[in-house]
């Protein structure tokens, strides 16, 4: 089966393939695409910090502690932010701490899931 020209036309990724495999080389920014592709609006950074640390330790985001937030949020504002920032993937204002989707962010998430869904390996426990 072959991606009709519509379907590859909507995945093309405004950006040098080597940028964004290193953009994308990290699993939190990976984490912060996917967040912002399914919200479609605008996200802070504390509730990125969240969400992430939710994934990272396996629990609900409403249990998440105030250390696990500040870590995450500490690299996600000194680094992470920033470099997707830079290669187009987000728009990221320094001065909220808020952080916006771009024409990037969309196909470089149905990238992420796509490779994401090719990677998979069910755990088939002890056989």
């Amino acid at each position: 089966m072959t991606a009709s020209s519509d379907e590859t036309a909507s995945l093309a990724i405004p950006m040098d393939p080597d940028v964004a495999f290193e953009a994308l080389g990290n699993s939190r920014r990976r984490r912060v695409v996917l967040s912002l592709s399914r919200t479609h609006g605008e996200l802070t950074a504390n509730e990125l910090a969240a969400e992430i640390a939710a994934i990272e330790n396996a629990i609900d985001p409403s249990k998440v502690g105030s250390d696990e937030r500040t870590s995450v949020y500490i690299t996600l504002t000194q680094s992470h932010l920033e470099t997707l920032d830079e290669c187009g993937a987000v728009d990221y204002d320094d001065r909220s701490k808020t952080v916006t989707a771009t024409d990037a962010t969309e196909p470089l998430a149905e990238y992420i899931r796509r490779l994401q869904t090719a990677c998979y390996k069910p755990d088939t426990g002890d056989i």
